[in-house]
């Protein structure tokens, strides 16, 4: 894959999975661009002071304001929406803040900043490529007991891929999506000590998948959401 020149923006490119991704892409002759909301993810990113990768404080992806911030005056070829969070808990344990605190860490970011991209691609004129992050249990409904909430915002997540890759087809921005399941890092492996780590797809193999997804090389893919779950 070659992204020589390509400017990127990857949200939640600090996490485990955003380092492997922007690891891959700069690597591939990307230039990103990488919101942090804490000064400790911005300390410990490995590409901190690398021209290559450019790091904006943003403190809310779910603002708009904010969001219209990070990509005033950047001409995305490609966004990749990684940002989000995880919270556990039965429907009737889920009160209305629990909620809607899913739904902004997941599906509202990822809106905003779907919006903010596309119209910074159809500015641009030369189309692009936009790459959400769904969850297993947004494809398999029943997975998602006992985390009802979180399953509510990454299943909308998924639609918001789906229906948007139809809206942008005609301009060349090609719309898709990853559903990974539970990836092996090491906040997943101190969650759960005694789970069986080889079945779990690796953050790399899956930034692969999102790196190619996001590359001029994915001349034809849209509207898909791929499922990542390794052996698991």
């Amino acid at each position: 894959m070659d992204f020589s020149g390509k400017h990127v923006v990857v949200t939640g490119g600090t996490g485990a999975l955003g380092i492997a991704v922007v690891n891959a892409i700069v690597s591939a002759g990307a230039i990103c661009t990488v919101p942090f909301v804490h000064e400790t993810e911005a300390q410990l990113f490995p590409h901190r002071g690398d021209s290559k990768a450019t790091l904006i404080a943003v403190s809310d992806l779910a603002d708009e304001a904010q969001v219209a911030k990070l990509y005033a005056g950047v001409k995305p070829w490609a966004s990749i929406h990684i940002a989000g969070g995880f919270a556990a808990g039965k429907v009737a344990e889920t009160d209305k803040r629990s909620l809607m605190t899913q739904i902004d860490n997941n599906l509202t970011s990822c809106f905003l900043c779907c919006r903010a991209a596309v119209n910074a691609m159809l500015a641009g004129g030369q189309g692009g490529r936009i790459v959400n992050v769904a969850a297993r249990p947004a494809l398999e409904w029943r997975s998602g007991a006992g985390m009802s909430a979180y399953t509510i915002a990454k299943t909308g997540v998924a639609t918001l891929t789906v229906s948007l890759a139809e809206e942008v087809a005609k301009d060349d921005i090609l719309v898709n999506a990853v559903a990974p399941s539970i990836m092996d890092t090491p906040a997943n492996r101190k969650a759960m000590p005694k789970a069986d780590y080889s079945a779990w797809p690796k953050v790399e193999e899956v930034a692969a998948t999102i790196a190619f997804l996001a590359s001029p090389e994915n001349r034809v893919t849209r509207g898909a959401i791929v499922p990542v779950y390794g052996k698991s």
